[in-house]
């Protein structure tokens, strides 16, 4: 707009000025000049906006031209379908299966863009799932528009991720009514907006994924995340430190726990959000610390120490 005032004060600019604002160009508002190929002309500024104003006309007739197709077309689909479609008693419309990440990104962003309360969250830390920037500064943007719109976010993470780049980068963008705590284990990944629709995975490795409107399962699952988030540990904006007791921190606490159910390194690493070999690190600093010298008598001694009897 700068540019464009001063070309209209002085008759032209220099073509070279426009490396900075091509869109003057692309929009019609400056021009080559015939007897000057080194110098931009204005167009005056009511013939450019009825310009700009047709395309604009003409965008929005495309549109309705193509939603008019759209329902005409859903319009000759509606005498097929039996009543057990139709019915909203028995109609499956409350679930529905989404078949890639992708659209589940978008079926997340579209619902997010018209919320106005309430987002919780539950996200499990995968050490191999590669985040990609562009998501992250997506999610982030998507978020920060329902604060600003006077939503809140709730989050619940494990406590591995209590201090990972990823996590405290998120929060640092953030800012309005939102609050993230941890535990040692949490469940799949679950994301409830404004208590009237959630979304959960529906197959291992996320490629599809569940949306959920059936006013009992969201009951349900709003439940089930206000009982974590009383046991929960905060992490943001006020971040509680965990308490180490006997030498044994609560990391190890609750790897100790696992090792008693039998579960080996790799399901230990899983379920509380680690690499096999953190893991490891963790389970020879526990053992060291109990004194023990074999995978059997960490057992025993874990069973001994009377670690596990302690509430946390």
């Amino acid at each position: 707009m700068d540019l464009y005032r001063r070309a209209l004060r002085e008759g032209h600019v220099a073509a070279s000025a426009a490396k900075a604002a091509p869109c003057l160009l692309d929009f019609g508002l400056l021009h080559l000049a015939v007897d000057d190929l080194e110098r931009l002309q204005p167009v005056a500024p009511m013939v450019a906006l009825q310009r700009l104003l047709r395309t604009s006309d003409q965008r929005i007739a495309d549109e309705r031209r193509r939603g008019q197709h759209i329902a005409d077309a859903f319009a000759s689909l509606a005498s097929l379908a039996s009543p057990a479609v139709t019915d909203p008693a028995t109609s499956t419309s409350t679930l529905t299966v989404i078949s890639s990440k992708e659209r589940t990104s978008q079926a997340i962003a579209e619902t997010m863009a018209t919320a106005r309360t309430e987002a919780l969250t539950i996200q499990p830390y995968r050490p191999l799932l590669t985040r990609r920037p562009e998501v992250h500064e997506a999610a982030v943007t998507r978020d920060q528009a329902f604060l600003d719109r006077g939503g809140r976010i709730r989050a619940l993470y494990q406590h591995t991720v209590r201090h990972s780049p990823y996590t405290r980068a998120r929060y640092d963008h953030l800012t309005g009514d939102v609050e993230a705590r941890s535990l040692d284990e949490i469940t799949e990944r679950l994301i409830i907006i404004d208590r009237t629709v959630a979304f959960i995975p529906a197959s291992a490795d996320r490629t599809l994924a569940l949306e959920v409107r059936h006013p009992a399962l969201i009951a349900y699952f709003v439940n089930t995340f206000d009982r974590l988030w009383r046991l929960a540990t905060p992490m943001h904006p006020q971040a509680v430190e965990q308490a180490t007791l006997n030498g044994i921190t609560p990391r190890q606490h609750a790897i100790a726990a696992l090792l008693v159910e039998g579960h080996t390194d790799a399901d230990i690493a899983e379920r509380l959000g680690m690499n096999v070999r953190t893991a490891r690190v963790h389970i020879a600093k526990l053992a060291a610390t109990l004194g023990s010298e074999s995978r059997a008598q960490l057992g025993f001694l874990i069973g001994r120490s009377g670690i596990l009897d302690r509430e946390g």
